[in-house]
């Protein structure tokens, strides 16, 4: 009886045939994509569910969330997926390619490499190859797009145009109490609905206040003081704190 080659496209050793096919999800939003439409924790979380649904015998064995840019390469939470994968040999599972990071050299580097294997639920059938490229095409997009914003951003300061934040605190300066407090709430209030899908997911599996506030730090999600250098440690009255402010703003 002959028996098929391994694959020469990873380095690593093949699973058994017996062996269900097993993954580990890792879902990513930036500060500034939090929320919007395609790209929220809701919505990489039905892409992955879905994956797994429609890939018989398949077992998704973990999730890990991140609120951090896609240009960083540093991330807590990626890290550990990447280890938990390696550990169970299972395949890291991601919405989408750029949940990943939109760093081509990063990426590029991971395909070429054998420390996990992983795979982008809008594209299963993408190889190394395939990857490579995507990389470098969505690289070189949003350096285009950077290109564009400062150049139109130095036109409009060559024709005169203000430019900066014009609710931010050099315009508070001199203003009424009240209005600074508006401003502070508002603060708070873009913290709480950025950080409460997170809290939800993590309260489905543990309700207390202080397991959700140990984990929020051991993913390193940053606290309304914090920053993605130095996050912070959560404590079960912010937790409590950032719901209900979650809960007032909706």
């Amino acid at each position: 009886m002959t028996t098929a080659a391994p694959s020469q496209a990873s380095a690593k050793p093949a699973r058994a045939a017996h062996t269900a096919p097993r993954y580990v999800a890792y879902l990513r939003v930036s500060t500034a994509e939090q929320g919007r439409s395609g790209l929220g924790l809701e919505a990489q979380r039905a892409a992955c569910q879905s994956f797994i649904a429609g890939a018989p015998g398949a077992v998704l064995l973990s999730e890990h969330v991140e609120v951090e840019s896609g240009k960083r390469n540093d991330r807590p939470a990626l890290a550990k997926a990447m280890a938990e994968a390696r550990v169970y040999g299972a395949t890291l599972l991601i919405a989408k390619l750029d949940r990943l990071s939109r760093d081509a050299h990063f990426l590029i580097g991971l395909s070429r490499s054998d420390l996990v294997d992983f795979v982008a639920c809008d594209n299963p059938q993408a190889n190394k190859l395939t990857v490579g490229i995507m990389a470098l095409i969505a690289e070189q997009e949003r350096e285009a797009i950077s290109a564009r914003t400062k150049a139109a951003l130095q036109a409009a300061k060559a024709r005169g145009t203000k430019l900066g934040n014009p609710n931010g605190a050099a315009h508070l300066a001199g203003r009424g109490n009240e209005e600074a407090k508006a401003a502070v709430t508002a603060k708070a209030k873009a913290f709480a609905a950025r950080v409460a899908p997170i809290i939800a997911e993590i309260e489905a599996k543990t309700p207390s206040a202080n397991a959700v506030a140990r984990e929020l730090t051991a993913r390193g999600i940053p606290t309304a003081r914090g920053t993605p250098d130095k996050p912070g440690a959560w404590t079960a009255r912010a937790v409590l704190n950032a719901k209900a402010m979650a809960e007032k703003a909706g």
